[in-house]
């Protein structure tokens, strides 16, 4: 693709807005950048756009920008459907979104992973199977780094695991993973989707352009994805089945099946050889990581790092070694007995059930925020069934507690330093204090990360 002097319109400038600016123009293109928000990047950042010759539109978006540019290209988080964007499309305008740009410059074979929950962690702990089997890796998309800044900077890896949100997959075009998984599909963004159906097409768009020589990676129990799976072409396995090539997840160990021609599809490991192994079984026992759903991340993450070439000697070592990461099912410290962990990451209603079934033992629930038209009513019986009491704080507070028994204890409080407070008063010992929202965090935090930092240090003044 050619840039040189065309006029490209980005339209977002966060992270990804932000590399993409940077790559458009050591491209040669004249490059205009859009953001809603007034200071969407740090002040240095803008001075160093603005040195580029960049032309900054921010605090809203100007209709004429968006027809009058030869090319429009958008990050994951502005909505495909803007009425700006709608315009340029009827003026027969190419827009196209981050993941597909980047893809048309990338030579190394993919590993993408979506899914409602759960994705952060198994792309990452896939990248880390990948790299002790001795791949040079690029681990980024949703996560991390963005694909167009490994493509601006002209690195070179042997593989490239991508964690792809269903923002991402609505504006790809020919974006084709050769190993492409679905972790589950469960009810999220129902904010910026009509419906589950809408939201659950989204993320089978992932194998949109697979072919019969690539894999598909699907969750046997994901009942919104499996009657979808029909229009695939690739290879497909399942986990959480028995049948033929499937992969079976027990309390102590993984077990995956394949024959001959399952294996032919499997890309060649770092020393040009497969392994002649049938039968693959990974040891569960000495991961420090825990619950069911975890569970479902790791054998994920195995079977497509066997797929890309890794070595299942190596992928053993690295489920050893991975305690999981920050704001995901952390433990924090103990206080007079009580366990106090930081789930920050749980953006969704099934995110909290998940979490909530990892624990024997009582659990004093903190939950809130800002509302993505989540099913609040789904946390009634598993809230009941494992809670003593729950902590709510902000905006959707009010609409958590009506959704939850008339009889389940809540307090109600302003800050997440109250939330903590409230809950050392209420805990005993080995009882587990858990943060576990169910909710976006941008009412009172910048982020997910933000919101668990701020829950950390509550708790370490206690």
């Amino acid at each position: 693709m050619n840039f040189s002097h065309k006029k490209i319109l980005v339209v977002g400038l966060g992270m990804t807005g932000v590399a993409l600016t940077r790559f458009l123009c050591h491209q040669g293109a004249r490059v205009t950048a859009t953001d809603m928000a007034l200071a969407p990047a740090k002040a240095d950042v803008i001075r160093e756009l603005q040195a580029s010759d960049v032309v900054l539109e921010l605090g809203g978006h100007r209709t004429d920008s968006f027809i009058g540019a030869d090319m429009i290209v958008i990050s994951p988080g502005v909505p495909h459907t803007l009425p700006e964007l709608e315009a340029a499309r009827a003026r027969a305008i190419p827009v196209m979104g981050e993941i597909e740009l980047a893809f048309r410059f990338v030579n190394a074979p993919i590993i993408a992973v979506t899914g409602t929950n759960g994705k952060t962690t198994a792309t990452t702990l896939l990248g880390n199977m990948l790299s002790e089997s001795g791949f040079r890796v690029f681990v980024g998309g949703n996560i991390g780094s963005p694909l167009i800044g490994y493509v601006d900077r002209n690195e070179t890896a042997d593989r490239i695991v991508l964690e792809i949100s269903s923002f991402q997959l609505d504006t790809i075009d020919t974006f084709r993973p050769h190993v492409a998984v679905l972790l589950n599909t469960t009810e999220d963004h129902l904010d910026r989707y009509p419906d589950m159906a809408a939201y659950a097409a989204s993320k089978c768009r992932i194998f949109l352009n697979q072919k019969k020589t690539d894999i598909a990676i699907t969750n046997a129990d994901d009942s919104w994805a499996e009657p979808r799976m029909n229009r695939v072409v690739s290879q497909r396995f399942r986990f959480n089945s028995g049948g033929p090539g499937n992969a079976q997840i027990h309390d102590d160990h993984i077990l995956w099946r394949i024959d001959d021609c399952h294996r032919a599809l499997f890309l060649p490991d770092p020393d040009g050889t497969r392994a002649l192994e049938n039968e693959f079984r990974l040891d569960l026992s000495r991961t420090p990581i825990r619950g069911r759903h975890n569970m479902e991340n790791v054998c994920a993450a195995m079977m497509s790092a066997l797929a890309a070439g890794g070595r299942l000697s190596r992928i053993q070592a690295a489920v050893n070694r991975f305690a999981g990461l920050p704001h995901r099912m952390t433990l924090i410290r103990t206080v007079n007995g009580a366990s106090y962990i930081n789930d920050s990451k749980a953006t969704n209603v099934d995110a909290v059930i998940r979490a909530l079934e990892c624990f024997d033992h009582p659990v004093i629930l903190i939950m809130g925020g800002r509302d993505k038209d989540s099913p609040f009513p789904s946390l009634r019986i598993p809230v009941s069934q494992h809670a003593r009491h729950v902590i709510l704080l902000g905006e959707a507070r009010h609409a958590i507690q009506k959704a939850l028994k008339p009889d389940m204890p809540v307090t109600l409080v302003d800050s997440m330093a109250d939330a903590v407070q409230a809950a050392s008063r209420l805990a005993l010992p080995g009882d587990v204090v858990l943060l576990s929202p169910a909710c976006a965090s941008f009412d009172m935090f910048t982020s997910y990360g933000h919101r668990g930092n701020v829950f950390r240090e509550a708790v370490e003044a206690l």
